[in-house]
């Protein structure tokens, strides 16, 4: 991925933040400007809820959300297993064969395009990035490569924070670079008895609260520095 493509969609970004700390609706707000869409949302899905909005665009954004919530069916829910779904036509026969209660719910409510982007680390998906559009037509080469790159933001300032400051480097790629942080999630599922995605979360969360690198808490579990467990959630030391 060009570098140059990357600093130009996160200054995007800050700018959406409005020199505030960078937050995931910032970088919805942006998907919507890059991808010539009409409207976007985030969903994460835990083992607690099959999934959860954690923000949208606009009304018709969290509409559909509910919509794929409600009727457990859509582009939105196969990005989620599957790959990244880019529906030109949701009026399209195969469309409405394929998500018979979804599809015409979808364009009753104003939205004939659908592209789903899953936020993806490594083999865990969190959740997917939903994109909306009121006409049809598919997105062009430069719009999905950027709503991709803006998917792995998304995915990036879930787990690792983000930063204000246009002039600091982008946030860390979800820890993709990083083996520590699989090798972390992996005892982090034992120690809690969750699924791996949850235990991602934890670890991001727990970076957070302590103003700490997702990486660095990753390298404190697997030298058993830090360990998890189910009635205070981190604490030093221990045996894994």
């Amino acid at each position: 991925m060009n570098s140059d493509r990357r600093i130009r969609l996160w200054t995007l970004v800050v700018d959406v933040a409005r020199g505030g700390t960078v937050a995931v609706e910032h970088v919805c707000a942006a998907s919507v400007a890059v991808a010539g869409v009409d409207s976007a949302a985030v969903a994460v899905t835990l083992r607690a809820t099959p999934r959860e909005m954690l923000c949208a665009s606009d009304r018709t954004a969290s509409e559909l959300e509910d919509l794929t919530l409600t009727l457990g069916e859509g582009p939105c829910v196969d990005a989620i297993t599957g790959g990244p779904h880019l529906v030109a036509d949701l009026a399209a026969p195969e469309c409405l064969a394929r998500w018979p209660a979804f599809a015409p719910a979808a364009v009753r409510a104003g939205v004939r395009a659908v592209f789903a982007l899953p936020l993806q680390v490594g083999g865990i998906r969190l959740g997917v990035l939903d994109l909306y559009r009121a006409r049809s037509g598919g997105l062009d080469g430069e719009q999905l490569t950027d709503a991709l790159v803006l998917a792995d933001t998304a995915c990036a300032v879930l787990l690792d924070g983000a930063r204000p400051d246009r002039h600091e480097r982008w946030p860390e790629q979800a820890g993709l670079q990083h083996p520590e942080v699989h090798q972390a999630t992996g005892m982090v599922t034992v120690q809690l008895g969750v699924t791996a995605a949850v235990a991602l979360i934890r670890l991001r969360a727990f970076a957070y609260s302590h103003g700490r690198r997702l990486r660095d808490v990753a390298g404190d579990v697997v030298a058993r520095r830090l360990r998890f467990d189910s009635t205070d959630d981190a604490r030093d030391g221990g045996a894994g």
